[in-house]
């Protein structure tokens, strides 16, 4: 509650009014950020042999996500997204609001819980690169400098980290760290043909270092140590287009 004002509005108590709490994807919520009072999609409610469906439909001018930085790029996010209905669970949780005079309002008792989540499309893969891209991108610091800059570079014709480079990947072999990015791009390539993957197969086609590529695998897969797939790796269900029991034909394990 405010300071100052312990006084709650119970009217929407006494009419007993329910709520759904809905669990929502960032992406989502910032979309809707974007609205400016426009509507923001639709939500449709069916019943499929007894069981209610539910589902909510971004609007289409909300799909489009711009990338932060130099290279400026965009993707669409899923429009349809189901939800994943949930049971209260025998709690009384409600919802309040406050109001520009600090008034504290009872908007009314939730009755159902639920995770609204996107449908497992290309789109939603496309928005998870950008997001890790994101993620891993150096922050940069800026400096005020005292007096302007007058030394002069001369062009050279081999720079000391690119012989530096040549070296070390004569000394591994092919075996030399690519950076990040290029490595995360062939694995999720390589996922998208197969689910399975032992670490033999993935050192194979992304020619990188096993620990550095361990590293990486950690931040977007699943290591199976036991079960049918034992001793491979898939990507992590958020990351993964292969639906919830689903299995690959021909994968490699």
């Amino acid at each position: 509650m405010c300071e100052g004002n312990s006084d709650v509005d119970l009217t929407r108590a006494k009419q007993n009014t329910g709520v759904w709490l809905v669990k929502v994807p960032k992406y989502l919520s910032q979309q809707w950020g974007k609205a400016s009072g426009r509507e923001v999609g639709k939500l449709k409610i069916t019943k499929n042999q007894g069981k209610t469906m539910v589902s909510f439909s971004l609007s289409e001018e909300l799909t489009m996500v711009e990338s932060k930085g130099e290279k400026a790029s965009s993707v669409q996010v899923p429009r349809e997204h189901p939800f994943t209905m949930q049971s209260v669970g025998g709690q009384t949780v409600a919802v309040f609001s406050e109001g520009s005079s600090d008034q504290i309002t009872l908007e009314g008792l939730v009755v159902q819980r639920a995770e609204c989540k996107p449908a497992v499309q290309e789109s939603y893969m496309k928005l998870k690169r950008l997001q890790i891209e994101e993620s891993t991108k150096p922050l940069r610091l800026s400096q005020q400098l005292e007096k302007a800059v007058t030394t002069n570079y001369k062009p050279v014709s081999n720079h000391n980290y690119n012989v530096e480079y040549e070296k070390k990947k004569k000394e591994e072999g092919k075996r030399a760290r690519a950076d990040k990015q290029k490595v995360l791009e062939m694995l999720f390539s390589a996922f998208e043909k197969h689910q399975y993957y032992n670490i033999k197969d993935l050192v194979e086609i992304t020619k990188q270092p096993v620990i550095y590529l361990k590293e990486i695998l950690r931040e977007i897969g699943v290591y199976n140590s036991r079960g049918p797939h034992k001793s491979t790796w898939e990507l992590k269900p958020e990351y993964s287009h292969y639906q919830e029991g689903e299995e690959e034909r021909g994968g490699t394990e």
